[in-house]
């Protein structure tokens, strides 16, 4: 093996492991009540692995079988629906590397608090570099649980605001009788 072999496989890993990091920064930029929610439900890893299961069983099956039809739009609409559960997963599992980055404190989060988010994120990521359990179980179950804490969140928060209904003001406007 020759030195440009060795360097274009290590580009290729660490270039993974920074576009997962960098889907979990904006999980947390973008979605920073959502993320927080989804650490909190990291609280429960047995339940949000089966919510995870159960809800990303139906695309990814549904989407491989659409995928192996002749058809090239077919194709693409089957990845697609196989692709949606893991960036939504993805999204999802930014709670576990917030909730891991807030584990390890620093004084600088005051100041700055998406770096929990970067801490947990670069550890996570470098747990897949352990072969085998690395390569394959964690970033599954990453994705998977990532995938039920997304959607526990979106649910808790479709709750929370349907739970609170707009205030009406009933007291009459001054000078109407």
């Amino acid at each position: 093996m020759i030195m440009a072999d060795i360097l274009k496989i290590f580009l290729l890993i660490v270039g993974l492991l920074t576009v997962y990091v960098s889907y979990w920064l904006i999980a947390q930029a973008l979605f920073p009540d959502l993320v927080e929610r989804a650490r909190q439900h990291y609280a429960k890893p047995v339940k949000i692995t089966l919510t995870g299961l159960a809800a990303a069983a139906l695309p990814v099956i549904l989407g491989a079988v659409i995928a192996n039809l002749p058809n090239p739009a077919l194709k693409l609409a089957g990845v697609t629906l196989m692709i949606i559960p893991a960036l939504l997963g993805l999204v999802g599992s930014a709670g576990l590397t917030l909730r891991i980055g807030a584990g390890l404190p620093s004084p600088a989060d005051e100041q700055q608090p998406w770096r929990r988010g970067l801490r947990g994120g670069i550890l996570l990521a470098l747990t897949f570099l352990l072969p085998f359990v690395g390569w394959i179980v964690l970033p599954i179950w990453t994705l998977v649980s990532g995938f039920g804490a997304f959607i526990l969140s979106v649910k808790e928060i479709r709750n929370t605001s349907n739970a609170t209904p707009p205030a009406i003001n009933l007291t009459p406007v001054q000078g109407t009788a």
